[in-house]
């Protein structure tokens, strides 16, 4: 395994983090999937820690709360300072007596006296920023908290945050078929030396080539269905990076995953690939993604049919 500094602080994070949201069934009601069985998923957040896994990361809407009970149960007999927590606050929590609320719920499921990392996990522009960091800097001067991060902030609402506290790490959304951070937010959090930790790493599966070649279907429930990516026509416009991403695979005894994963990790001020799933090889697989070499030139191609996929489906 690799680590990276988060931020500005002495903190060192995996740069795989082990994504804990499908432990709980999804995030909400309307994106619920089939939950594989919690001996199944802790025994994986131990794998995870074996293989040098540092950071887990939940929220407190995943799953209603399930998906840190989860993880704190199966970190329960760990040294706590062999792991790192990362949670979240809902927007709708946002004022300082809700993040208050928040922060003591999410240590009690997760069963610890602090959280390493505790992101806002989206704006709210009916509560001001200045309670909101108000709140989260008492948090982390009361030892509760030890860093503040954010979840899909626009550069403004990140620059707005910076005003009243440090930013220590951003979440936004980042693989091969969603790019929009580099035209700002991703230079400015190298310039400022916020860690970017980037979800969806393979495009809620499209990147690991399931449904493009070895015949994945979707349920007609699952909320993927509604995401313009896996329309059937997109899916067509996508296969030139699939077909590409597959001989780069094969060439090198790896997975799809594995290149969409290494692809992110040699982004310039991307510190850390946040990946989860509850199959238990595909994981494993994941976590070796950490070791595939990638050149220059192959970044730069895959890069660039990317770029070319995206404008097709009228992503760029």
């Amino acid at each position: 395994m690799e680590y990276a500094k988060l931020g500005k602080t002495e903190i060192e994070i995996s740069r795989i983090t082990h994504g804990c949201m499908e432990l709980g069934g999804g995030p909400d009601p309307s994106t619920v999937w089939a939950v594989q069985s919690e001996e199944l998923n802790q025994k994986l957040i131990l794998q995870a820690l074996d293989k040098g896994v540092t950071l887990f990361d939940t929220a407190e809407s995943y799953g209603q709360g399930l998906s840190e009970m989860i993880t704190g149960r199966a970190l329960k007999a760990v040294r706590r300072e062999k792991y790192l927590l990362a949670t979240k606050v809902s927007p709708g929590h946002l004022n300082p007596d809700g993040i208050s609320r928040s922060i003591e719920g999410s240590l009690k499921r997760l069963g610890v006296s602090y959280v390493d990392l505790y992101y806002i996990h989206m704006p709210n522009d009916s509560v001001p920023i200045s309670e909101t960091m108000g709140r989260m800097n008492k948090l982390k001067s009361e030892g509760l908290i030890r860093a503040i991060g954010v979840s899909n902030f626009s550069l403004k609402q990140l620059e707005e945050a910076l005003l009243y506290g440090e930013i220590s790490a951003l979440q936004p959304e980042y693989n091969l078929l969603s790019r929009n951070i580099e035209g700002d937010l991703l230079p400015f959090c190298k310039k400022n030396s916020i860690s970017i930790l980037s979800y969806n790493s393979i495009a809620k599966g499209i990147l690991s080539g399931a449904f493009h070649f070895y015949g994945a279907k979707l349920d007609p429930v699952d909320f993927r269905n509604r995401k313009p990516l896996f329309r059937p026509d997109n899916l067509e416009r996508e296969l030139p990076l699939l077909e590409l991403m597959r001989k780069m695979a094969s060439e090198k005894s790896a997975t799809i995953s594995q290149v969409a994963i290494a692809w992110l990790l040699r982004q310039g001020g991307v510190s850390s690939a946040i990946v989860g799933t509850q199959n238990e090889r595909h994981f494993l697989e994941n976590l070796d993604a950490i070791s595939l070499e990638l050149s220059i030139d192959e970044i730069e191609i895959l890069s660039k049919v990317s770029s070319e996929v995206l404008t097709e489906v009228g992503m760029n």
